[in-house]
C-alpha cells in the first residue's frame, strides 16, 4: 500500500477481486502478514516476466526513438539505386550505425508492388503509380544528357543541333528501357530523325564502358555519368535544341508513419539534394 501510495484496505480489495476472477486463492492470512500460495507464486513468476517484457519494450521503444537501433527498408529503380541514394546510404550510415539499413534496386513496377505490399518502407522511382494506391512526389528532375569519349572531335566546340548528330553511331540502352524512350520521343518530335546505327546494351555501366572505348556516343542521366564527366573520362556534347529533363518520384502508402529513422534519411537525403550544385530541382 506505501509503495502504491494507497491505502491497505483499498490493496486487499484489490487482491480480493483478483482472486475471485481467477477462482484461486493467492494468499495465505497468518496471524502476522501473510504469504503467496502455489497459485500466487506462479502469477508472481509470470508477473515478473511481464514486467521485464514492458521495460524491454520501453528500452527498445526508446532506442528507436533515440535511432540507437532499428531497420530501414528502401526501394528505387535503377538510376535512382545505383546513384542517387548510394552517396547518401554511407553517410546515413556513418550517423547512425546502429540501424541496418536495405536497398533493393528494381525496376518501377516492381518497387510500387513492394511498396504496395508494405515490404518497404518508402520507394524511389523513374515512374509514378498508375492508380491511387500510393502517393507520389516529385523528388527532383534528372537530365538527359549527350556524352562522348574525353577527346571526341565535338568536345569543347559550339552546341550543334540534334539532327547533326544522326550521323554518329549511338550507344543504347535495350529497347524499353526508359532512357531511350525518352529519348526516341525527342527524335521524333524533330522530325523523326534516327542515328546512323546503334549498339545496344543492358545496363548503364554497360553504357558508359562502351562509349569510353569508343563504340559511340550516349544520351545518359547525368546522375549516372557526373563522376566519368568531373574527371575527363567522358564529356558533354553541348545540343542547342534539345533538353530532356524526367521527374524523379518519391513514392509512399498514403497511410505510412514515418519512423524516427526513416524521417532521418529523408531529411538526409534532402539536405544532400540542396547541398548538390549539379542536380536540377
Amino acid at each position: 500500500a506505501e509503495r502504491l501510495f494507497v491505502s491497505q484496505p483499498v490493496v486487499s480489495r484489490q487482491i480480493r477481486e483478483l482472486e475471485a476472477r481467477l477462482g484461486l486463492t493467492l494468499l495465505e492470512r497468518m496471524p502476522r502478514g501473510v504469504r503467496l500460495t502455489e497459485a500466487g507464486r506462479i502469477l508472481q513468476q509470470y508477473a515478473d516476466r511481464m514486467f521485464s517484457l514492458q521495460r524491454q519494450a520501453q528500452s527498445v521503444l526508446e532506442s528507436l526513438r533515440g535511432l540507437q537501433s532499428g531497420r530501414l527498408k528502401l526501394g528505387a529503380s535503377t538510376t535512382i539505386g545505383n546513384y542517387l541514394l548510394p552517396p547518401v546510404l554511407a553517410e546515413f550510415s556513418r550517423q547512425f550505425p546502429q540501424i541496418d539499413v536495405s536497398l533493393e534496386i528494381a525496376n518501377t513496377e516492381i518497387i510500387h508492388t513492394r511498396l504496395f505490399n508494405d515490404q518497404i518502407d518508402l520507394g524511389f522511382t523513374e515512374g509514378f503509380p498508375d492508380d491511387g494506391d500510393l502517393l507520389s512526389e516529385v523528388l527532383l528532375y534528372d537530365e538527359l544528357v549527350i556524352v562522348a569519349p574525353g577527346g571526341h572531335p565535338l568536345v569543347g566546340k559550339a552546341p550543334v543541333s540534334l539532327a547533326s548528330l544522326c550521323d554518329q553511331s549511338y550507344v543504347m540502352r535495350e529497347i524499353g528501357s526508359g532512357t531511350r524512350a525518352v529519348f526516341e520521343e525527342e527524335l521524333r518530335t524533330h522530325g523523326d530523325i534516327r542515328p546512323s546505327k546503334i549498339l545496344s546494351v543492358g545496363s548503364p555501366e554497360a553504357v558508359k564502358r562502351a562509349v569510353i572505348a569508343g563504340a559511340g556516343l550516349a544520351v545518359v542521366s547525368y546522375l549516372a555519368v557526373s563522376t566519368e564527366l568531373k574527371a575527363g573520362i567522358l564529356a558533354r556534347i553541348p545540343v542547342s535544341d534539345m533538353k530532356l529533363r524526367r521527374p524523379l518520384y518519391r513514392v509512399e502508402l498514403p497511410y505510412k508513419k514515418y519512423s524516427p529513422a526513416l524521417k532521418a534519411f529523408v531529411a538526409l537525403l534532402f539536405e544532400s539534394i540542396r547541398d548538390s550544385d549539379e542536380l536540377g530541382l
